[in-house]
């Protein structure tokens, strides 16, 4: 029998796509596939993965969730809230370290720079506490932590959520577009990357690079918020600039709506930090670590966004 590998949730973006890779490098039958709506992963399961059902919002289906798991990949809650959020992940840690994993892979994201435990940005603040919150326990647990760069396609979120299909002839937003960007990615590449990690740990735990440590995996170049409004317009066939305002112009932008709201509070001007941690660089750190896991160049944010437009 082989180590088990559970992932949490597993039906998600970058959670499909960690299980797609893995399933490429380790057998199905050692994957413990756990996920709110287990139907989803029907495929998985008929080739002989192991599918539960549990749920962040429903504590006590984490309980028994990760039993029989050797190596939990944890995805963070899908928010930018920050109590909720913490107090999810530590429930399925102390679940899952009650259940006897070994090591665990945290899904951080690609704010704070270089791997810095300080950040301007609200949605960083959950995943700053979570992986403080796996140090503390690593005489029970080892990790990984994975701060998986801002996804190529999550541009809507930081574009004023721009629609591709009905644009607007600007892109309003509290940034100018200029000074440090991002180091866009592409998801399906750092589920790729992931993987690879997750199955490096396995294959030999003794020598793995990143045992009680963080990697950053962003793209192979910065691109300015101007540039990358540019790019979309090439994309789209239609000249499109940024237009700077205030943060209390932003959250009263008819598109916003409640985009921003969970549990019936609207985090819109919380939200709007992440423009100014672009702005110090947060976001600007390009790390060799995706192109050495994949062993090749990643995909550039123009291919990406033009595969996304067409």
């Amino acid at each position: 029998m082989g180590v088990k590998i559970g992932v949490f949730p597993a039906s998600g973006a970058l959670g499909s796509s960690i299980v797609n890779h893995l399933a490429k490098l380790v057998p199905v039958s050692d994957l413990v596939l756990i996920a709110r709506y287990p139907e989803k992963l029907h495929d998985f399961q008929q080739a002989g993965a192991t599918v539960r059902k549990a749920d962040y919002d429903e504590p006590s289906t984490l309980d028994t969730a990760f039993e029989g798991v050797d190596v939990l990949m944890l995805i963070s809650y899908a928010s930018f809230e920050i109590d909720h959020r913490v107090k999810s992940h530590r429930l399925a840690i102390n679940a899952a370290v009650k259940s006897g994993v070994k090591h665990m892979f945290y899904s951080s994201l690609g704010f704070g720079g270089n791997l810095t435990d300080q950040s301007i940005a609200h949605v960083m603040g959950a995943h700053i506490e979570t992986e403080k919150y796996l140090s503390s326990l690593q005489d029970m647990v080892s990790y990984t932590i994975v701060r998986e760069g801002l996804y190529t396609e999550s541009f809507p979120i930081y574009t004023g959520f721009f629609d591709p299909q009905n644009p607007a002839d600007e892109v309003a937003i509290p940034h100018s577009g200029s000074g440090p960007g991002v180091a866009w990615v592409k998801r399906d590449e750092l589920g790729e990357a992931t993987a690879k990690l997750i199955a490096s740990y396995i294959n030999d735990p003794t020598s793995f690079e990143y045992l009680n440590k963080a990697v950053l995996l962003s793209g192979s170049r910065e691109v300015s918020l101007a540039e990358t409004v540019e790019i979309i317009g090439r994309a789209i066939g239609k000249p499109l600039k940024i237009r700077e305002i205030s943060v209390d112009e932003y959250v009263n932008l008819p598109q916003i709506g409640d985009k921003h709201t969970y549990h019936g509070v609207d985090l819109s001007r919380e939200w709007a930090t992440a423009w100014e941690a672009i702005r110090r660089g947060e976001t600007a750190v390009v790390s060799p670590a995706l192109r050495e896991i994949l062993g090749r160049e990643p995909e550039n944010y123009e291919t990406t966004i033009k595969a996304l437009i067409r």
